[in-house]
């Protein structure tokens, strides 16, 4: 009789920052587990966590947290004392991330969790480090987004040399060598880019797929702010500045 075959990752770690998403928390962490659950039951994964990011809400997304945590030992909760932002938030996630495999996404869930079981089988037989996802159609969001999200792409690739269809969507499955090698320091929502420039520039393979895309139905969200523009394109030219000196690392 031959012997069990061992599951491909020992712990798939997701990580969902969150700032006041009370209306989105149960469902996410829901969804969540069950990707955990039939990705060990494919063989795929020994075990799984969920680590959610709390950036200093000020609705009852902490105590939701907080609940949800003491009610199942898989759930991991970080708590900022003062709002941190989306780059911040995700640096904090993944630093407390102990899986060989890590996701990061949002918790509004903008994707069917159904497609992280194609990333994994993906990065398993392309051998690839980092699978990005890209979103089919986004009309959804309207022109104006649409536009903005069409720049800042070509501006990534103009200034990087990095082409990615939607570098920016929050759907990042990177093994742990790639967290392990790549230093990010965006505190803003240019983490995205940072992360794939970085990881390219690093020599890791990162390959795209694309998903069905479900928009925010509750909450707001900010990432076409001017303020947050602003951010971007200061951290944007700081990256530049620092890829200078970066050497790639040995096959």
């Amino acid at each position: 009789m031959s012997a069990a075959v061992p599951a491909l990752f020992k712990r798939l770690s997701i990580v969902m920052p969150m700032w006041n998403e009370e209306d989105y928390i149960h469902r996410s962490v829901e969804i969540c587990t069950r990707a955990g659950e039939r990705l060990r039951a494919a063989g795929l994964i020994e075990d799984h966590e969920i680590v959610l990011v709390d950036d200093a809400s000020t609705d009852a997304t902490p105590e939701l947290a907080d609940a949800l945590a003491a009610q199942d030992n898989h759930v991991l909760v970080v708590h900022h004392p003062v709002n941190r932002k989306l780059g911040g938030s995700i640096k904090t996630g993944l630093g407390a991330a102990t899986g060989d495999l890590v996701l990061y996404t949002d918790a509004d869930m903008p994707f069917d969790m159904v497609e992280l079981d194609r990333a994994v089988r993906i990065m398993r037989d392309y051998d690839a480090d980092l699978v990005s996802a890209f979103r089919h159609d986004r009309t959804s969001e309207g022109p104006r987004r649409a536009v903005y999200s069409w720049v800042y792409n070509w501006l990534i690739t103009v200034m990087f040399g990095t082409r990615m269809r939607d570098i920016n969507f929050a759907f990042k499955l990177m093994r742990r060598t790639v967290l392990t090698a790549v230093e990010l320091r965006s505190e803003g929502s240019f983490v995205d880019a940072e992360l794939i420039v970085r990881a390219q520039r690093q020599g890791f393979a990162v390959l795209q797929i694309g998903v069905d895309y479900f928009p925010r139905a509750r909450g707001q969200s900010t990432l076409s702010s001017p303020e947050v523009i602003i951010g971007i394109l200061r951290e944007m030219r700081r990256l530049r500045s620092e890829l200078r000196s970066l050497t790639p690392l040995q096959p």
